[in-house]
């Protein structure tokens, strides 16, 4: 089975071509958005196009930045850190994004690694490694008449550098072309449909390729309003969300389990003929969603998603890690629009997405149009997952011999993942290649499915899986570690009344 096409894709072309065809032809429309102390700051298309190709211009003269150069950018999401990053794009510069919570040592390890000649940032006093131009001074360095986009016509040269590690032994950077992301923007506006004045709402940090393609040169390339979550703060996030109504968001799955945990704990606490009839609704909504009709769940869950200002929701696209089961049924009862995807730094990131006409709960989807997905090595069906597209990095920055090694013969991107394709292609992540546990009777045991299964509980934090010498017997055994939930653990003994039973059989047990 195929991902199906909802439209003609626009073909994979360079980032700035596109920005440049949709600023002229929706100067008046929203590009970027975030709540400040003042109220809301807006930045128009046209505006934006005509900020680029100043600041372009100014970083051209000013700093003797040229095509080619590296530019790294750090800071916390705004709308400056956007400006920054589609300037050097619009120079034929490479961004390298560096997250803004590493230490001074890890930032300048990482500037010395990436070759960088410009250092970009909303705080860079302790930082002599390179020459600095902080957030607050771009507009200094704003030149009429601005310049033209340089070499829009290659799209195979190294554009973009991440790194995937900020510790300084196992830092790798990870070269991403123009080409790269761009098929990964063109195959997801092929199977989703948006359409310009739409909202993304971006809470993800843009120094982590997820965030950095599918919320910001996808929505930028494509009209989209991209609206700046102003902090994590849930209180500040359901007001942004609120008055601003966003029908994309990109979320890890943590924050879900956040959002499902948030609602039941609510629910808890209301009468119990509320509870009731919300079992009961939910009952009623659970089959629709089996069989892929959400319009009941959305209607009937409508106040929830509205209380937390997602009532216009088109995709809530989940990434990063997989999505525990447990939480994607309950979103959908309630009428959440979720969409699980897989892939990682090196593939620009997406490979596979659930559809979300035919979504397979567990399942990371089917691979994108122009991605093809294979199992190296398959026992009982389950091997490591490679893959072969355009969207494949070029390799990692100063480092043949971890390229090399990430590679088959035949040109497949190794994964490091263990998965299966089931009859219909859809893939299905078990864990880790390196975390496989062998047993003495040669049966391959994946930790992350039985940790999946232990935190589906809501009096489980996380949990460990891992092969332990047993002392006594002297044989390995698998073993689990588990972090409790406390809160939910003391609101359930609460509501029983055996909290105070507890913490006396505790405290026995201590003497």
């Amino acid at each position: 089975m195929k991902f199906k096409i909802l439209r003609e894709g626009r073909g994979v072309q360079h980032f700035c071509k596109l920005f440049d065809q949709i600023a002229k032809t929706y100067p008046d429309m929203i590009a970027i958005e975030m709540k400040t102390d003042q109220g809301w700051e807006r930045i128009k298309y046209g505006e934006l196009l005509k900020i680029v190709r100043k600041f372009a211009l100014g970083l051209k003269e000013r700093f003797n930045v040229k095509e080619g150069d590296h530019i790294a950018i750090r800071g916390k999401n705004s709308p400056e850190w956007i400006i920054s990053a589609l300037t050097v794009h619009w120079i034929g510069g490479v961004v390298v994004p560096i997250d803004a919570r590493l230490t001074e040592k890890e930032v300048i390890h990482i500037l010395n690694m990436s070759d960088s000649s410009l250092f970009i940032t909303d705080n860079g006093d302790f930082c002599n490694a390179v020459p600095i131009l902080r957030f607050n001074d771009i507009e200094k360095n704003l030149i009429e008449p601005g310049m033209d986009c340089e070499n829009a016509e290659d799209l195979d040269r190294l554009s973009i550098l991440f790194f995937t590690s900020g510790t300084t032994g196992n830092s790798k950077g990870v070269m991403l072309s123009m080409r790269n992301v761009m098929s990964n923007v063109d195959d997801i506006y092929k199977i989703l449909i948006f359409n310009p004045g739409d909202r993304q709402f971006l809470i993800l940090p843009l120094h982590h390729v997820f965030p950095y393609t599918v919320s910001l040169l996808l929505s930028i390339s494509s009209g989209l309003t991209l609206t700046i979550a102003r902090s994590y703060k849930s209180n500040e996030l359901k007001e942004d969300m609120k008055e601003t109504k966003p029908h994309i968001m990109l979320v890890v799955p943590l924050l879900l389990e956040k959002i499902v945990v948030g609602i039941e704990k609510e629910l808890r606490k209301q009468p119990s003929l509320k509870r009731g009839m919300v079992k009961i609704l939910e009952g009623v909504s659970s089959p629709f969603t089996k069989i892929n009709f959400r319009d009941p769940a959305r209607r009937l869950f409508r106040m929830i998603r509205e209380a937390l200002g997602m009532d216009n929701m088109r995709y809530l696209v989940s990434g990063g890690a997989a999505l525990p089961p447990w939480v994607s049924k309950r979103l959908e009862t309630w009428g959440f629009p979720i969409l699980q995807g897989y892939g990682l730094s090196e593939t620009s990131p997406v490979l596979t997405v659930n559809p979300p006409y035919r979504p397979k709960n567990a399942s990371a989807g089917l691979p994108i149009p122009s991605v093809e997905i294979n199992i190296l090595n398959p026992v009982d069906g389950v091997g490591e997952i490679v893959a072969k597209g355009p969207n494949i990095m070029l390799g990692y920055y100063k480092n043949e011999k971890a390229t090399e090694e990430v590679f088959t013969k035949d040109g497949w991107f190794r994964t490091g993942d263990m998965g299966y394709l089931d009859k219909d292609g859809f893939l299905f992540i078990t864990g880790r290649a390196k975390s496989v546990i062998v047993t003495r009777g040669g049966k391959n045991i994946y930790p992350e499915e039985i940790e999946e299964k232990l935190n589906e509980s809501p009096f489980i934090e996380e949990s460990l899986v891992l092969m332990e010498t047993n002392l006594k017997t002297g044989l390995d055994e698998i073993v689990s570690y588990i972090y409790p939930n406390y809160e939910n653990v003391d609101d359930y003994c609460a509501t029983k009344g055996i909290l105070s039973t507890c913490q006396d059989e505790i405290y026995n047990i201590l003497e």
